[in-house]
């Protein structure tokens, strides 16, 4: 069982300069309380994410960190020409000593990659398409292709990531299509959503892993057991009463920007994250409380969905750095020996 740490970068009661400056202290900390890697999303045009280049960021968090790894959770690719993209991975890889994990998505929310020019109706070819570019890219000497929307011949392929054949593809799970697509492209799988949905899409990527076992693009995973987990928002302090007082206001927070892009277009969010706190505790897509009461809460939760990694976004809303802080240290001091 390992840990990694999620953050969406979204904008607190701080100035953005200030946002940048805690985040980049919170992620040491959690580098020295001992968890695997740093995940950051991106979005376009929304208090959710102060992060739209994670490259730019996480080319900041490679300086400041030696052994965390690193990557987005994820790239979306629809938005992004592949050759550029190829050359910001390989760049990310080697300077961060081969720490780069390579998340990979078309992207959830419409009006963002809207305002790209990207049509609904051809981001998920676009962004196979754009994936089957950077791949080739990153592990032939020459990157030759032809497709719907990209045509290169014999592109030298200068730059090359530090780890071989390249860095290990991260994607956010849903739907069984998509799970089948990252199965057979061996990537590590992350889930939204209350437990008995974690439960339900680690049993379908298991099988979907076995299945597509054969595929020529398995060349490329990283591993022959790939991370199946979930991300969760999670609180700890001293006591349930003074976790559930500080995580009430920011969790509000955070939901508030989730949904903000949405209400400014007169409609509603898709999502599988709950609208309260309370709902999220209740199906377990938040932990809050004392080290007892997360530490029972996590137990419960990998014994019932069987997943090998959580990712955990300790920073949100209107947490502190300070909050998020002793939150990490109560989480590394009391929480994760019991999982090791």
């Amino acid at each position: 069982m390992e840990f990694g740490l999620f953050d969406h970068l979204d904008r607190n009661q701080n100035s953005d300069t200030r946002l940048y400056e805690d985040r980049l202290a919170i992620i040491q900390a959690a580098e020295a309380a001992g968890f695997r890697s740093y995940h950051m999303a991106e979005h376009h045009m929304t208090p959710l994410g102060l992060g739209p280049s994670p490259s730019v960021f996480l080319a900041a968090v490679a300086q400041r960190t030696t052994t965390i790894r690193l990557g987005p959770l994820v790239y979306l690719l629809p938005l992004y020409h592949p050759l550029r993209l190829v050359e910001e991975i390989c760049m990310l890889d080697q300077m961060s000593g081969g720490r780069l994990e390579l998340g990979v998505g078309a992207g959830v929310s419409p009006y963002e990659v809207g305002y790209f020019g990207i049509d609904q109706d051809n981001k998920q070819s676009r962004y196979h398409e754009t994936l089957d570019i950077v791949i080739k890219g990153l592990t032939a000497e020459r990157l030759n292709h032809t497709g719907e929307t990209y045509r290169f011949e014999n592109v030298p392929m200068i730059l090359k990531p530090a780890q071989s054949p390249m860095p290990p593809l991260w994607a956010g799970v849903g739907s069984e299509p998509g799970m089948i697509f990252a199965a057979r492209h061996g990537m590590n799988a992350v889930g939204l959503g209350p437990t008995a949905r974690i439960k339900s899409q680690i049993a379908f990527y298991r099988d979907a892993w076995q299945d597509q076992a054969g595929d020529p693009m398995r060349a490329f995973a990283s591993t022959k057991t790939p991370f199946m987990g979930a991300l969760r928002q999670v609180y700890v302090a001293e006591t349930d009463e003074q976790a559930w007082a500080e995580a009430e206001p920011a969790y509000k927070s955070w939901i508030t920007a989730l949904n903000w892009l949405w209400v400014e277009h007169g409609t509603q969010a898709s999502s599988n994250l709950a609208a309260d706190l309370k709902t999220g505790v209740g199906n377990g897509a938040v932990f809050v409380g004392s080290p007892d009461t997360v530490r029972a809460a996590i137990a419960e939760e990998v014994a019932e969905t069987g997943m090998n990694y959580l990712i955990l976004q300790f920073a949100y809303g209107t947490f502190t750095r300070d909050q998020v802080l002793r939150s990490i240290g109560l989480f590394a001091d009391e929480i994760m020996p019991a999982f090791a």
